[in-house]
């Protein structure tokens, strides 16, 4: 799958087999957010990868926008040194692993984004360290329409150099 078609068509998912994912792939997911670009090259950025069934059911528990964590196959935490540049870069690096997972075949979604702090004494955190996201993965459970996505035209979103001129 090429890039393009990889951003036309992932969707988030929710609901996972009961599958394993190969332990390459995940390996594979977590190189891909190691390896995405960094302000300054200051890497901000640590992934906890999460593969334990109680774990997952405790994130799930303290996740309040996502208890469905519990089902996935695995979960990544992704967590920040201080840094000006911290929530840019791993964002970066979170959609690098989406986008990875996707072409796998694996699904993903971004759980949490505030409120997060009762899961970092859970994942061992320092204290100066922030959790920007959990992120869920696995096989979706369903046949999901691939790149069936309810979007603005590019009209209303892309302009022509200065903002209301539809750029098309």
């Amino acid at each position: 799958m090429d890039v393009f078609e990889a951003i036309r068509t992932v969707l988030a998912v929710r609901s996972y087999e009961k599958k394993p994912v190969p332990d390459d792939v995940v390996h594979r997911i977590v190189e891909a957010a190691r390896l995405t670009a960094s302000s300054r090259n200051g890497q901000p950025w640590h992934f906890i990868v999460v593969r334990d069934k109680t774990r997952l059911k405790e994130l799930g528990a303290k996740a309040r926008s996502g208890p469905y964590t519990a089902d996935a196959d695995f979960a990544i935490a992704v967590a920040l040194e201080p840094s000006v540049y911290g929530v840019s870069d791993a964002s970066r690096a979170i959609q690098s692993m989406v986008l990875t997972a996707w072409e796998a075949g694996v699904g993903s979604n971004w759980v949490g984004f505030a409120n997060m702090d009762d899961m970092k004494e859970m994942l061992a955190l320092p204290a100066d360290f922030d959790l920007l996201a959990i992120m869920t993965f696995g096989y979706p459970d369903r046949k999901i329409g691939k790149g069936k996505k309810n979007r603005k035209a590019l009209g209303e979103v892309a302009h022509a150099e200065r903002y209301g001129t539809p750029w098309t």
